[in-house]
């Protein structure tokens, strides 16, 4: 599978806005132009993915720095190639580039009374297949409830979760609002 980094130079690509915009509830996306900027500010490892010429997928990861774990912020394939594989194939590229660190990622919790909550228990297996484990710890946010999973070493706490996110309000203050 082939991948292409994404950067703010990107802020026209049509296909990766709209699965970006498409997969995730609007409540839970950072405005596009917001994003790309970040995507400089915080050096994220935005990336697309590729079955030859065609586009698959995204992941957004916050690779934080002095060995604190990685957080993966968004994961994405598009509508038509899933339940084929490639987000198996994603995530294994993704496991491997991060090995050497503990992988973070919050979800739409499976134990909520939701419309979608089929789609989340189907997620939560997946990450579990692959290696991730339950946190035990949990979140809410505009009325949706997160659960965080690991993969690798050690443990994760609201602690560790509050420390990522003043890590990002802190990027998110400075960024300046020019477009």
């Amino acid at each position: 599978m082939r991948t292409r980094i994404i950067t703010r130079a990107d802020i026209d690509d049509v296909e990766i806005r709209q699965l970006y915009e498409s997969a995730f509830p609007k409540e839970e996306q950072i405005p596009w132009n917001s994003l790309m900027r970040l995507t400089e500010t915080l050096s994220l490892d935005f990336t697309a993915y590729y079955n030859e010429e065609q586009f698959i997928g995204i992941t957004i990861v916050y690779p934080r720095k002095h060995g604190k774990p990685v957080w993966f912020w968004y994961f994405a394939v598009c509508e038509e190639y899933r339940g084929k594989g490639y987000g198996q194939q994603i995530l294994s590229q993704l496991k491997e580039k991060y090995e050497k660190s503990t992988m973070i990622l919050d979800m739409e919790s499976p134990e909520q009374v939701c419309d979608n909550s089929v789609q989340r228990k189907r997620r939560r297996d997946f990450y579990l297949r692959n290696g991730f484990r339950e946190t035990g710890v949990m979140r809410s946010f505009k009325g949706v409830e997160y659960t965080i999973m690991i993969h690798g070493e050690g443990s994760f706490t609201m602690n560790d979760y509050d420390e990522i996110i003043n890590e990002l309000r802190a990027f998110w203050t400075a960024m300046p609002n020019a477009e």
